[in-house]
């Protein structure tokens, strides 16, 4: 150590920069670090900004981004201009913050030395300044970054442009990507975005990723440049292998599709995996669906739900409403209505039109908070108003039910016609309520048209509510044989008031024959049902005997539930025959 002491004593500091320029060339780090330092405690610009770079690349050195920054601030304070762009670039990128760096110990120093920190835009914009004052196309560029990116009070974006500008025409790459991107939002004509797509080609012909993942997206596209998606693809798939995350994500989706190549899953996935695990949601939620199909393997609903769940929380909607759907049918993940609803909330409130109708059936159903329920109208009518009937459908029964402060019949009658130009359900709840004269006028004729539309679409309530109005005469000509056929159909599908009125129809109404037998038989099933009407009818059969059997115990079992149901005949008959029970007592 002596000897290279005495050594660097007899050299001047010109003359050590130079040996250590000639040294660090022949690729002998540990050799020329000395002499590098020697010059650089001399004062000398040029031999302090190479200190830096052998702290940053730990050449001749233990590496040290703190010492490497020191140095390198020391040598632009000299006017160094290759110093001042690269520190200007380390502050922008969050690498060094020097004015952080001026109040904070040695001992933290220890320990974060190698973290990204919050970019320093400040001292940024002043190093890249004198760099871009001094003529250099990348300090140039730097500085106008700083002016298009940097916090609001440092943003100057005619300023920034001209500044790209200068850098392109230079010849600088940063400044040719950023003068692009700059230009395409000043530009509207054919000619600028040619001339977009001119400087996009030089900066990606230096091997910028991002330039030539943007003017892989222009060519697709055909902005400013003949349209050929082969060639696009070729570009994403180059700067995907470049490192770019949103290219890996195209190249990914580009292999997974078949898209200007040969499909190929397993090298889709690869990709996308990566550009997933680098923030691209779109990726990692197609990784999620690879995982979530049958296919050539079975589902992986795991796997699939921890895509979904990294795309979901990087804002990707469809991937929260299917990990809310995973969650419902617990498919790889804990069955959970609560998560469930959690997540459908997400997508719905950033606009996913099909998690704010699912969103809104769960709280429907009782999921959710109580203040959900105020959002329920607006996600259906945003639904339905852009012609989701199903949407249209639950909105008019929302509002019939008063989900709001009160019921909106009105309103109600208003969406069940709209969904009724498609819906069976919505063919019958309109026609109930244009029989009703509710929500708007009666209409017996046109509720009637609803009826049978319904009815012929397999709605069972439509189909007895048109046998009633068949039966009736009402909205059209009678028809009791029409009818009788409607009841019977209906009580097929186990309708209890198309039992009870076939149990009427068959204790003589209508002028229908009277059959006691089967009166008392449909009565039984519809009461057996729970139909208040039918057990009343029963408890009359029973305790007459009516149908040949005589029962007053089962007869007043009926009585009861009939009374249970409100109905007052019943209340009032339960009252009498209590009351001639206590006298016989």
């Amino acid at each position: 150590m002596l000897v290279v002491d005495r050594l660097l004593s007899l050299l001047s500091p010109a003359a050590a920069l130079r040996r250590a320029i000639r040294v660090s060339e022949l690729g002998k780090a540990a050799d020329a670090f000395p002499l590098f330092a020697h010059a650089a405690k001399a004062g000398l610009a040029e031999a302090e900004h190479r200190v830096a770079l052998c702290y940053f690349g730990g050449l001749g050195v233990p590496a040290s981004r703190q010492e490497g920054v020191r140095w390198l601030e020391r040598a632009a304070s000299h006017g160094y201009v290759d110093a001042q762009v690269v520190l200007a670039g380390l502050c922008a990128q969050g690498l060094a913050n020097l004015a952080n760096d001026k109040t904070k110990g040695l001992a933290v120093h220890l320990f974060d030395q190698d973290e990204m920190a919050d970019p320093d835009f400040e001292s940024a914009l002043k190093w890249a300044r004198q760099a871009a004052d001094a003529g250099s196309p990348k300090g140039q560029a730097i500085l106008a970054f700083v002016l298009t990116r940097g916090p609001e009070h440092l943003r100057d974006l005619d300023a920034a442009h001209l500044w790209y500008e200068r850098s392109a025409e230079a010849g600088c790459p940063e400044g040719c990507l950023g003068y692009a991107l700059s230009l395409a939002v000043r530009t509207s004509d054919e000619k600028g975005r040619r001339r977009v797509v001119e400087f996009l080609r030089r900066a990606a012909e230096a091997e910028l990723p991002t330039a030539i993942y943007l003017l892989a997206v222009l060519i697709e596209q055909g902005v400013g440049v003949g349209r050929n998606p082969t060639i696009a693809v070729e570009l994403f798939k180059r700067a995907a292998e470049k490192g770019l995350p949103a290219a890996q994500a195209r190249w990914g989706a580009a292999l997974m599709d078949g898209y200007c190549v040969e499909q190929d899953l397993g090298e889709a996935e690869s990709w996308l995996r990566r550009a997933g695990l680098a923030g691209e949601a779109e990726a990692a939620a197609r990784v999620g669906n690879l995982n979530a199909r049958s296919g050539e393997r079975p589902p992986n609903y795991a796997e699939a739900a921890s895509w979904y769940r990294r795309a979901a929380e990087a804002g990707h909607k469809a991937s929260a409403r299917a990990l809310a759907s995973l969650h419902l049918t617990g498919a790889g993940v804990a069955q959970d209505k609560e998560v469930a609803t959690d997540w459908l909330r997400v997508a719905a409130e950033g606009g996913d039109q099909a998690s704010q109708v699912d969103f809104a059936n769960l709280v429907l159903q009782g999921e959710g908070k109580p203040e959900d329920r105020a959002k329920i109208a607006g996600f259906f009518e945003q639904a339905a108003a852009s012609g989701d009937l199903v949407a249209a459908l639950n909105l008019g029964l929302w509002l019939a039910k008063g989900g709001g402060d009160a019921p909106d019949e009105r309103g109600a009658a208003k969406w069940l016609r709209i969904a009724a130009n498609g819906l069976p359900m919505a063919q019958y709840l309109h026609g109930r309520m244009l029989a009703e004269g509710r929500g708007e006028k009666p209409d017996l004729e046109a509720a009637r048209e609803l009826f049978t539309r319904a009815a012929e679409a397999g709605i069972v309530d439509a189909q007895a509510a048109l046998a009633e109005m068949m039966l009736n005469g009402r909205g059209g000509g009678r028809d009791t044989a029409g009818a009788l056929k409607l009841f019977e159909k209906a009580a097929a599908s186990g309708h209890s008031g198309a039992m009870f009125a076939l149990g009427a129809l068959s204790d003589g109404e209508h002028g229908l024959p009277r059959n006691r037998n089967a009166a008392q038989r449909w009565f039984r099933k519809a009461a057996e049902l729970g139909n208040g009407h039918a057990q009343l009818m029963l408890s009359r059969y029973l305790a007459a005997g009516l149908a040949g059997e005589k029962n007053p115990i089962e007869a007043r079992q009926w009585l009861e539930q009939a009374a249970d149901h409100g109905l007052v005949e019943a209340q009032q008959e339960l009252i009498t025959l209590n009351d001639e029970h206590s006298q016989r007592a």
